[in-house]
């Protein structure tokens, strides 16, 4: 579900040239992005859940440890940009082409991207110095950070304050960007004075807000806490959540309720049999 759903909004984005625009642009990424997030864990706990030895190579659990935080981190970063894309739409409708140009969507995907796999690089290098002595049993389905620092037989408190200033920048002030958008575009909203004309700039927006709750809510209970006081069970129904649940309803809450991508689906599905019989 989640690599049909994801790879239908990408496909019906770039056929469509209604839906070239930055709303689309973006939640291209956002699909893209959860492509990549399923892809570099589901294979792994699918293998692991259906085998009696459950193990992964120490390098394919850097390299999944690496992914996962960088695309996480991302994924931060997008969802805030795509609020103040929902700003723009409808706190200042007559400017909004010009403000969102093409050149300021691919910086703005592009800092996103390199941000998120830029802190990775640094949370992954600070982890794997640490002393493991011996042990080697992640008790998690993937390997994640706090699952990994509790490997570790030495004191981990620098990591943990790292790791929380991490959280601070590409969690809480992402989300208060988030908030302070959506503050703006409520007041927007209630000066609209038909009841048809609200109703159409709330549903521009909730798309976004559910997707933003389901991948803060989770996300800031895992991360914004030190690690020594992490509960391995709830933390791996946490992780179980935003790692592959998400994923897979991100496209459902995007296109169920979106007349544009409905209408894009019917002209690329109405197009193959056309094309098939000439």
């Amino acid at each position: 579900m989640t690599l049909l759903g994801n790879t239908t909004i990408i496909v019906v984005s770039w056929l469509d040239p209604q839906l070239h625009t930055p709303m689309y642009f973006f939640l291209s990424n956002l699909s893209f992005l959860d492509l990549c997030y399923t892809t570099s864990v589901g294979p792994q706990i699918l293998v692991n859940i259906h085998s009696t030895r459950k193990t992964i190579p120490w390098a394919s659990c850097v390299a999944q440890l690496y992914i996962s935080l960088s695309l996480g981190c991302t994924e931060c970063l997008l969802l805030a940009v795509m609020a103040y894309d929902r700003y723009a739409a409808v706190c200042r409708p007559l400017h909004y082409m010009t403000i969102m140009s093409r050149r300021l969507c691919l910086q703005m995907a592009a800092t996103a991207w390199l941000c998120g796999f830029g802190n990775s690089l640094l949370q992954t290098s600070l982890t794997l110095r640490l002393p493991r002595c011996g042990r080697n049993r992640v008790d998690h389905f993937i390997c994640e950070l706090p699952a990994l620092l509790k490997l570790s037989c030495v004191d981990t408190s620098a990591n943990e304050v790292e790791l929380l200033a991490s959280a601070v920048i590409f969690l809480a002030m992402p989300l208060g960007l988030i908030l302070v958008s959506y503050g703006y575009i409520v007041a927007a909203v209630l000066r609209i004075r038909s009841a048809k004309g609200r109703l159409k700039a709330f549903n521009t927006c909730a798309s976004h807000l559910a997707v933003v709750s389901l991948f803060y809510g989770t996300a800031i209970s895992m991360y914004l806490q030190p690690p020594s006081s992490y509960s391995q069970d709830r933390g791996k129904i946490i992780s179980l959540f935003y790692t592959m649940v998400t994923p897979m309803l991100n496209p459902l809450i995007y296109t169920l309720r979106n007349k544009d991508v409905h209408g894009a689906l019917r002209k690329v599905l109405g197009k193959n049999p056309t094309a098939q019989g000439t």
